[in-house]
């Protein structure tokens, strides 16, 4: 749960995390002198375009369920009148218009046209060829940039704020999650790093320059599969397996079993039992519930590190409220939910377009994940 604290004792933990306060940290094209949720807001997204938001968006359609998780987060929810049908497992999201495409296609043009929106959010693996038809049906979007780490989810956080009108509650937000961050900092600061193997299914797996990786490496784990200089999400051969030898297998949800072979069975990880699942809407998408899984590994990793940091951060928090009146309440965070929605969900965000987009690495797709429970062959595809 997210708690009181004061702005001492977050200025204090930040410091000793050696991290930039949130509002220094933003690194969205709109910047500080957004702050205060100012209109029209302008920002260059994604596609190289220059994207002016006339008015606080009362009506807003979102193209992926990180960009519905991070509008939930902010207490947004009221203003988003379209969803894609992976953002479901969000309370009350079902309730909203279905903007999905047919088959694999992420959105139906005519259905997002249909939400008469004010605003419509695209994460980067949707198609410049899609946001371009809807601009030119009239509609203002914006694409966000593909989050590489830890870091750009809190920029892209603050950027929803900004476009949104929702700026106070996306700095709470971040703030919230930088402070949880910095716990976890301060508990592995002098750990042993363990081999930790983040599995997709089908020997897929997260490598540099991905924000899963980043989340394996601020809990306190060696990603092996960067060391072994798989770059974006591809898949790790057997051999490197066993050199690596992993002592911690990480699932990513329920399609991101690990291979039941020989290679895998002789590694430490499966030898000592230590195998962690987390839910993939908590890791594999850009938004604010990563923390969650960055906590969950943390404390998998380093148990009596991480409840040693925890409570010192308590004791700290609770002395210094009895001091100060300098005191921010921040909305609690939501319970790691249970699976409630298909993998395709999920991985819709670790994929990254490559047909008429900005670039970016190869991708765990949809199709790859069903192959994977299936136990078939996973074939590596661009969008």
């Amino acid at each position: 749960m997210r708690r009181a604290f004061t702005v001492a004792v977050a200025a204090l933990l930040v410091l000793a995390a050696g991290v930039a306060p949130a509002a220094a940290a933003s690194g969205s094209a709109a910047g500080a002198a957004q702050a205060d949720c100012s209109f029209p807001v302008t920002s260059t997204d994604a596609t190289g375009t220059e994207v002016t938001v006339e008015e606080r968006p009362e009506r807003i359609t979102t193209l992926s369920p990180s960009a519905a998780q991070t509008m939930w987060e902010l207490g947004a929810e009221s203003q988003v009148v379209g969803v894609t049908k992976y953002a479901t497992y969000l309370e009350g999201a079902d309730s909203r218009t279905n903007v999905s495409g047919a088959g694999q296609s992420y959105a139906s043009v005519e259905s997002v046209v249909s939400t008469e929106s004010d605003l419509v959010i695209a994460p980067n693996v949707v198609p410049n060829s899609t946001v371009e038809q809807l601009r030119e049906a009239g509609q203002t979007v914006y694409k966000m940039e593909f989050a590489t780490s830890v870091d750009d989810i809190y920029d892209k956080t603050e950027l929803f704020g900004e476009l949104t009108g929702n700026c106070e509650a996306a700095s709470e937000t971040v703030a919230s999650m930088r402070d949880r961050i910095s716990t976890v900092r301060e508990a592995v600061e002098n750990s042993d790093r363990p081999r930790v193997f983040a599995s997709q299914g089908g020997g897929w797996t997260p490598g540099s320059g991905t924000f899963i990786g980043n989340m394996v490496e601020l809990a306190g784990g060696t990603n092996v599969a960067a060391e072994a200089n798989i770059s974006g999400y591809g898949q790790i051969s057997e051999e490197v397996i066993v050199t690596q030898d992993p002592e911690w297998i990480v699932q990513i949800g329920q399609f991101g079993t690990y291979p039941q072979t020989e290679a895998y069975n002789g590694t430490y990880a499966v030898q000592n039992d230590q195998i962690l699942t987390v839910t993939s809407e908590n890791v594999s998408q850009p938004a604010p519930r990563v923390v969650n899984a960055v906590v969950k590994m943390a404390e998998a990793f380093h148990p009596e590190a991480y409840a040693e940091a925890n409570a010192t951060t308590t004791v700290e928090t609770t002395t210094s409220e009895t001091t100060t009146e300098l005191e921010t309440t921040v909305e609690p965070t939501t319970v790691e939910p249970t699976e409630t929605t298909t993998e395709a969900a999920m991985q819709e965000e670790t994929t990254t377009a490559a047909d008429d987009s900005s670039g970016g690495v190869p991708g765990f797709g949809v199709p790859a994940a069903v192959f994977a429970l299936a136990g078939a062959a996973l074939l590596a595809r661009r969008r």
